[in-house]
């Protein structure tokens, strides 16, 4: 039986302290539920707090690279698929993951959202940035779910994944 990827989608270096902070949780409580966490991949941002708190309750992680260098990989990647593609990459993670969770707001993570959308996938958004939230659920309301928490998050993505 296949198993369940859930992307973790947010800024890099423009990330909040609490963006990191939401995005470690989320990693753990990915982990906790046997998931596995699809992230960017890098050692920055909401990539690599997200990897972070996956491996600290021993989850599995998997980073898309942007690039092919094994520069600036998260120490916490367990399987790093090096795509020598840039922001490109942005749709390998969204079709690669069972649901995203966008966690926090930049350009990168619009395009992710974006494309995931466009994909039809499930998107699970938490950020305080109320613009993006009106943005993304106008742009297609069955497919946003705007949640205000890391633990609301994981519970919208169980009711999402039954």
């Amino acid at each position: 039986m296949r198993k369940i990827i859930i992307g973790v989608m947010g800024p890099g270096e423009k990330a909040t302290a609490k963006d990191l902070q939401n995005a470690y949780e989320l990693g753990k409580l990915i982990a906790q539920q046997q998931w596995i966490l699809l992230t960017g991949g890098r050692n920055v941002g909401v990539m690599d707090a997200a990897s972070k708190g996956a491996k600290s309750t021993n989850g599995l992680v998997i980073g898309i690279l942007p690039d092919d260098s094994q520069k600036g990989i998260s120490l916490s990647v367990d399987i790093a698929i090096f795509t020598d593609m840039g922001n490109a990459r942005n749709n390998i993670n969204v079709l690669s993951s069972d649901l995203v969770i966008a966690c926090g707001m930049g350009a990168g993570t619009a395009s992710e959202i974006a494309l995931a959308l466009k994909a039809n996938k499930q998107v699970i958004l938490l950020s305080d940035d109320v613009e993006s939230k009106v943005f993304f659920q106008k742009m297609s309301p069955n497919n946003i779910y705007v949640v205000d928490g890391v633990e609301k998050a994981i519970a919208t993505a169980q009711t999402i994944l039954k």
